[in-house]
């Protein structure tokens, strides 16, 4: 698993993290898109899936949060790091939540990138051990 950087000011833990299947995944889209992003989808077209897209393709503003940074080089590889966003009013809801991306057979969204692959990704959740609430 990977944990995302703490990038929210005054936060010291992490909020989001990857699971190996995930980051295999991301790996095999990197190759064929280049650098990635997620968005996390607040309920329109796909529920609340993890949306991956290839950086710039989803545009992001001051109604988004990041909520992280991923780096999925292999060891001694080139930094690849992928941003993790969420719209401000959904973080509200979700602000005591640890987000981990997982990915499932299926098909998800066909705006996410791993859609053509048979794959989707999806959030599993929990209660953090202990927040700094945002503000």
């Amino acid at each position: 698993m990977i944990e995302a950087s703490v990038v929210i000011p005054g936060e010291t833990l992490p909020r989001v993290a990857l699971t190996a299947e995930s980051v295999d995944l991301l790996r095999a889209l990197w190759a064929k898109h280049g650098p990635l992003m997620f968005h996390q989808s607040g309920g329109c077209c796909d529920g609340s899936s993890p949306m991956c897209f290839a950086q710039g393709d989803f545009w992001t503003g001051d109604s988004d949060i990041l909520l992280g940074v991923f780096d999925i080089a292999l060891p001694g590889g080139d930094p690849q790091p992928i941003d993790f966003w969420m719209s401000r009013e959904q973080f509200e809801y979700w602000s005591h939540t640890f987000l981990t991306v997982d990915v499932v057979a299926g098909r998800g969204s066909g705006f996410s990138l791993e859609g053509p692959e048979g794959l989707r990704f999806l959030i599993r959740s929990r209660l953090m051990e202990s927040a700094t609430p945002f503000v």
